[in-house]
């Protein structure tokens, strides 16, 4: 049980010490509040779907969108915006989404390939960001219509189960996942030469 939480203790001093020092001072915001609550979502929104809930899986996925969309606002309009809460919002996303694919691909609905790229694509985001060099994000603009496309995509399908057609259009969704998935691929491709050609020569 001690090694657990030291190995728990390190893990989150490293997710500390990628953001800013003197943002890490101040990060319990009301909008971070927000985005952790979307966070502890995730593994519900997962269980609900694996599990064939689809009334409980409707209710966390409209939980977590709304949250997405009002934490946002409420930093700006609280004054509480960060790299640090840019970096939760982003990692609590990746989270959020992942969880959802993940759950489907368990379902044998679509490739579990996609909350992969998913995952593989926020990681290399952050790398690429030098978060830890208290350096700003960098967003790409197809990486955030790939966000986007994450997340109308899960809840299409999360919807379809919740009015009571499950299975529904199963050709459709495994190829709008592949289809998802050489997005995110595309889109990782064009980050990499993006830094590529920033390096000095």
């Amino acid at each position: 049980m001690r090694e657990s939480w030291k190995g728990a203790r390190a893990f989150w001093g490293s997710f500390v010490f990628m953001a800013p020092k003197q943002a890490s001072r101040n990060w319990l915001t009301f909008a971070n509040v927000l985005t952790l609550s979307r966070l502890a979502a995730a593994p519900f929104l997962f269980i609900a779907i694996w599990g064939g809930s689809s009334g409980l899986a409707l209710f966390f996925f409209v939980f977590g969108a709304v949250s997405d969309l009002v934490d946002g606002a409420v930093a700006r309009r609280r004054g509480e915006v960060s790299r640090l809460g840019g970096l939760l919002d982003h990692a609590t996303d990746a989270t959020f989404v992942s969880a959802g694919l993940l759950a489907l691909a368990l379902r044998s609905e679509i490739t579990v390939w996609l909350p992969i790229g998913v995952a593989a694509a926020f990681i290399q985001y952050v790398l690429d960001s030098r978060i830890h060099e208290n350096r700003a994000l960098r967003a790409s603009q197809l990486g955030r219509w790939n966000g986007i496309a994450y997340f109308v995509f899960l809840g299409l399908v999360v919807v379809r189960d919740g009015m009571g057609f499950p299975g529904t259009g199963t050709l459709a969704v495994a190829a709008g996942a592949w289809f998802l998935l050489a997005l995110t691929l595309v889109s990782m491709l064009d980050r990499a030469l993006a830094t590529a050609r920033a390096r000095p020569s």
